[in-house]
């Protein structure tokens, strides 16, 4: 019985690899040229706003509520050994506005959207939907893709907006637990924070906004299996865009650095 080596399997794992980023550049390529030329889908457009943004609120105002209070435990008591209690506000507004908030933000839509995404999707390919918008004379990518793609782009840096502000007002509260007044909290904030930051956070958003809709929806196009590749595809989503956000999130911070921002 022949046995496939490890070198093989390496050499299959990278063959998907390859072929998973062209899918995604070909699928991206397609998107900004389908973009450029009408009929624009701007009902479906505003939909999928209320779908990813709208109601994702709640999700956001939770995540933001905990990021802000642990972080202001964590450096209050941290700091408070070495009589820096009071560099806590600034710390944390700068941390927040430009790592934890859009990471986390983007880390949390990657798992409810994308995986949303990419179940609806390929649900729509198993049971030959896709097929059917082709019959009628539509392109798929028009119809599907950049509607996602427009909506989480505008949707995601607004998001991440809200739990930068979430999450500092939860960094006050706990701070006043620890002795620190909120008007000099809130003075501190203002302060530390210039507008550079806000564009930096927004700037990774749309960035993990286009790596989240980009894959699930490549995914979702290739999906087949019925409804167990329809899973697997939900699977695959969900991992490689919350790998994609921290990796990028990675470079986007060096760039940044390296720029001066």
């Amino acid at each position: 019985m022949d046995v496939d080596s490890p070198r093989d399997d390496t050499l299959a794992g990278i063959s998907k690899g390859l072929q998973f980023l062209g899918g995604v550049g070909v699928l991206t390529l397609r998107s900004v040229l389908s973009f450029r030329r009408p009929p624009y889908y701007f009902k479906q457009t505003l939909d999928q706003i209320n779908i990813v943004g709208v109601n994702s609120i709640l999700l956001l105002f939770v995540t933001g509520l905990a990021i802000g209070s642990v972080m202001a435990l964590q450096f209050g008591y941290g700091l408070e050994k070495f009589g820096g209690k009071l560099y806590v506000p600034k710390l944390v507004a700068l941390s927040i506005m430009r790592e934890m908030g859009p990471v986390f933000s983007g880390l949390m839509v990657a798992a409810r959207v994308g995986a949303g995404m990419a179940a609806e999707i390929g649900s729509m390919k198993v049971t030959q939907q896709i097929d059917a918008i082709r019959a009628l004379g539509t392109d798929p990518v028009k119809r599907i893709v950049v509607p996602r793609l427009i909506a989480l782009v505008i949707a995601l840096p607004l998001l991440t907006i809200f739990v930068d502000f979430v999450s500092i007002f939860s960094a006050m509260l706990v701070s006043i637990t620890m002795n620190i007044g909120p008007y000099f909290f809130i003075e501190k904030v203002i302060k530390a924070t210039q507008l550079s930051d806000i564009v930096t956070g927004a700037i990774k958003s749309i960035t993990f906004a286009y790596l989240i809709v980009i894959f699930a929806c490549y995914r979702g196009l290739n999906t087949a299996g019925g409804t167990r590749g329809v899973g697997d595809s939900t699977t695959l989503v969900v991992v490689a865009a919350s790998i994609s956000v921290m990796i990028s999130n990675f470079f986007l911070t060096k760039l940044f650095i390296t720029l001066g921002y």
